[in-house]
């Protein structure tokens, strides 16, 4: 059930990029080795690396993976909700706003990655509890109805969508 291909009434356009980057595999092995992929490319940038922005306006390394942590929890929050049989349509989340107000540039890059690697292991756990029933459920954020499948691939595909550009634009 975790390695099907989506079908596209699954989740918003929005996120179609993402999920069909990733092909057919199976989430569990995609949210580990992406997760370590990200550690791995990441851990050793120097500051001035981690605080680089190409262009004015962008987030600069730091800020993109605050960026992913707090997507991260968005996304695993609305699938524990719809998991849970919750039809309640919930909101979206302004990405500029929460980077803005995240603190991200300023903190310690290894505290972040050290929340990184525990949002994703959260996020990990959550998925392998879901029951194959509960990967078909729906729910609604931001007046789009996805599943509960759906935004598990998102989470890993919404990552290694931010690590491509790291590694095309910052490294």
């Amino acid at each position: 059930m975790n390695s099907v291909h989506l079908n596209n009434s699954e989740y918003a356009p929005f996120y179609s990029d993402y999920i069909k980057a990733l092909g057919q595999v199976d989430l569990q092995t995609i949210l580990k080795s992406s997760l370590n992929d990200l550690i791995a490319t990441l851990s050793q940038l120097s500051e001035e690396k981690l605080t680089y922005r190409y262009a004015d306006g962008k987030w600069n390394i730091k800020e993109l993976v605050q960026h992913i942590i707090d997507a991260e929890r968005v996304l695993s929050y609305r699938a524990l909700r719809f998991s849970r049989n919750d039809a309640t349509n919930l909101p979206g989340f302004d990405e500029d706003w929460y980077v803005t107000y995240s603190n991200g540039s300023e903190r310690n890059f290894k505290d972040i990655l050290l929340e990184f690697t525990q949002v994703r292991n959260a996020t990990i756990s959550l998925f392998k509890s879901f029951t194959p029933e509960m990967f078909l459920m729906i729910g609604s954020a931001n007046n789009s109805d996805i599943t509960v499948r759906a935004l598990g691939f998102i989470i890993a595909g919404h990552q290694i969508h931010h690590l491509n550009i790291i590694k095309e634009k910052y490294l």
